[in-house]
Order: structure tokens, then sequence, then C-alpha cells
């Protein structure tokens, strides 16, 4: 059974990894953000942050690895999504 688990476990790490990732490249590469709603992804970042929190105290090291990559991801993705939005306020103004 504990194998069950842990192949569970690591099919769920590499989803969320080659989940966030793509986005997170595909960001930084072009600094296109309109496909981005802000309220989902702020939720699934703070999921992500639950995550490592969770996978700390449980002393899971694939939730806290793979989870830290999908938080750093949704940091990025969000710095760049605030300041692309900021500098559309102040073209419109």
């Amino acid at each position: 059974m504990d194998t069950i688990i842990n192949i569970a476990g690591y099919g769920a790490a590499l989803c969320m990894i080659f989940g966030y990732l793509p986005q997170a490249i595909t960001t930084i590469r072009t600094r296109d953000t309109d496909g981005i709603a802000l309220p989902t992804f702020l939720m699934l970042g703070l999921g992500s942050v639950l995550f490592v929190v969770q996978g700390i105290l449980l002393g899971n090291i694939p939730i806290v690895i793979t989870n830290t990559i999908a938080t750093v991801s949704s940091i990025i993705i969000f710095a760049i999504k605030m300041r692309n939005d900021r500098g559309k306020k102040k073209d419109k103004s």
C-alpha cells in the first residue's frame, strides 16, 4: 500500500511542477499576463504555500519541494502580473 501512496504522491508532484513551470516560463519570456485571472491565481498560490507548511509539519520532503517550486512560480507570475496591470492603469490615465 505504501508503494501505491508514494506513486500517487510523486505523480501529483510531477503534475504540479509541470503545471506551473510552463506558465511561469511563458510569462517570464512574453511578459503577457492578460489571460491570468488574479483571484484564481492567488488562491492557487496560497494553496501551494499551505501545502509547503503541511509538508514541513508532516516531514514530507516531496510535498515541500513540489509546492516550493509552485509557490516560487506563483510569486514570479504574480509580480509580473501586478507590474503589467499597474502599467496599464498608468497608460489609461
